[in-house]
């Protein structure tokens, strides 16, 4: 009977998965009510996977903590959407859905990989998204914080330049400090700073003097984490500065020469790092050094070829078997046991996050604000495509995580704070569009009748022969107008 369950939850979880996700889509072309219940559907479709995935992990499990820890995510998941939805009204639900829905993807995988793990984990998030509800707040009233650029730099700097000297050496790279019992990994951090420092730099002026200054700034934080061997987040700090400043200059040249640079920079990084050396020829043969450092990126390609689409169904695989598997690939745990349509809707959901972001940066007015929000998404886009393309050989493998889904503080407690400021935005969008109407309001460019132009109306007055009168007499009827005047109504 448990293996009949398991065989149909499968195919269950895949296709709520697969609603999910179109969803996410149809949600770009709703408005209104229609996209409020849509929203809704998609809350019920993320609590049925909730509820499918742990009636089966129980079922394995047979643990009755289990069933108190799967209570607390119900509690958490619903608090965190209506907190949101009240405290900010106007924030993009859709971030919000996707950002839920990514958060239980993690709970499912990481409690089926290691229960403690994903109880840490829990605790953890539950702390970021306290810490995420001040956030719109600050974005949408402090706006001191467009000043604070070269607080930014320093700020920046100074952290990764502790982590050179005081950081643990992890898999080559020196990467978390520890203080108190708490480890914590700065450039997960220092993400978001590096890109309220470049948007101020590259707001301020846009000359070839200013675009040199932004440029140094960028560089010295990029060779710091080449140094520290941190070669992930050196990479994610390169390509979203180059995007960055060629949206924010529109000139291709600027993106042409940085795209150069970092070429002779990655293979100057094969010959200066041995790690480095040994993950390129992992990824180009894993098979040739099974026993040593292929052995991990080959589990991995085992793992996504026995999953195949649908999966081998939780706990019917072994994805314990590749090394930090719920750090590094994730995304191969998801494929194998939930199958490759569902890691295809993963990475549509994420694909979903990245064009609602890239969406909300397009229609700010404010620059400043503008390149916030395209360098937040751009971090987050190509640390999605760094973790999958990693898992897949489709690239060297960086070691970063994959956000909201695979095991890490640190990366939790940044993403979260990510997604918040994006919410900000957002928020700021909505009220620029909003002081826009409130100017047009009342406002007509005119019209034409009988072949003649006629003056339009502005406000609560009207022009008749050709001035404006502020009042229209008590009892005024226009030749234009079937009834009483109605400044704002035309019949």
């Amino acid at each position: 009977m448990v293996s009949l369950i398991i065989e149909v939850s499968k195919y269950l979880l895949i296709l709520l998965a697969a609603i999910y996700t179109m969803q996410s889509y149809v949600a770009f072309r709703k408005r209104g009510e229609a996209q409020e219940f849509l929203f809704l559907r998609q809350n019920v479709l993320m609590f049925a996977i909730h509820f499918v995935a742990f009636m089966v992990l129980y079922l394995q499990m047979e643990e009755s903590q289990l069933l108190y820890f799967y209570g607390a995510q119900v509690i958490y998941l619903a608090a965190t959407l209506v907190l949101f939805r009240n405290l900010y009204p106007r924030a993009s639900k859709l971030i919000i859905n996707n950002m839920c829905m990514l958060s239980t993807i993690s709970f499912i995988m990481l409690t089926r990989l290691s229960l403690d793990q994903s109880i840490k984990q829990f605790k953890i998030l539950a702390a970021a998204t306290v810490i995420a509800l001040f956030v719109p707040v600050i974005i949408r009233k402090m706006h001191v914080l467009k000043k604070l650029t070269w607080a930014y730099v320093v700020l920046g700097i100074g952290m990764l330049g502790v982590v050179l000297v005081l950081a643990q050496t992890t898999g080559g790279a020196k990467l978390s400090i520890s203080l108190g019992g708490f480890s914590f990994q700065p450039s997960e951090f220092v993400k978001i700073i590096f890109v309220f420092a470049v948007a101020g730099l590259l707001t301020a002026a846009k000359d070839f003097k200013h675009v040199v200054i932004a440029t140094a700034v960028a560089a010295v934080h990029v060779l710091i984490l080449v140094v520290s061997t941190d070669l992930g987040s050196a990479l994610i700090f390169f390509v979203t500065y180059l995007i960055m400043l060629y949206v924010s200059t529109r000139k291709l040249w600027y993106l042409g020469a940085g795209a150069g640079a970092g070429s002779v920079a990655a293979v100057a990084a094969y010959f200066l790092f041995g790690h480095v050396k040994t993950r390129v020829a992992v990824w180009r043969d894993p098979f040739a050094s099974y026993e040593g450092g292929g052995y991990q990126i080959a589990q991995s390609l085992f793992a996504i070829g026995a999953g195949g689409w649908f999966g081998t169904g939780l706990f019917q695989g072994s994805p314990e078997s590749i090394p930090i598997v719920e750090q590094d690939f994730m995304f191969a745990a998801v494929t194998e046991e939930l199958g490759g349509i569902f890691s295809l809707c993963l990475i549509l959901i994420c694909m979903s996050c990245f064009i609602m972001i890239v969406n909300i940066a397009m229609r700010l007015t404010d620059e400043y604000y503008r390149l916030v929000a395209l360098g937040l998404g751009c971090i987050y886009a190509v640390q999605v495509f760094l973790t999958i393309g990693g898992a897949m050989k489709f690239i060297p493998m960086t070691g970063v995580t994959l956000p909201l889904v695979s095991y890490g503080g640190s990366s939790v407690v940044s993403t979260m704070v990510m997604f918040a400021i994006i919410q900000g935005l957002y928020i700021l969008r909505e009220d620029e569009e909003d002081r826009f109407e409130e100017d047009q309001e009342g406002y007509y460019d005119g019209y034409y009748e009988d072949g003649y132009y006629e003056d339009g109306y502005y406000g609560e007055g009207y022009y008749e022969d050709g001035y404006y009168q502020d009042y229209p007499p008590e009892g005024y009827e226009d030749e234009y107008y079937d009834g009483p005047y109605d400044p704002y109504k035309r019949q």
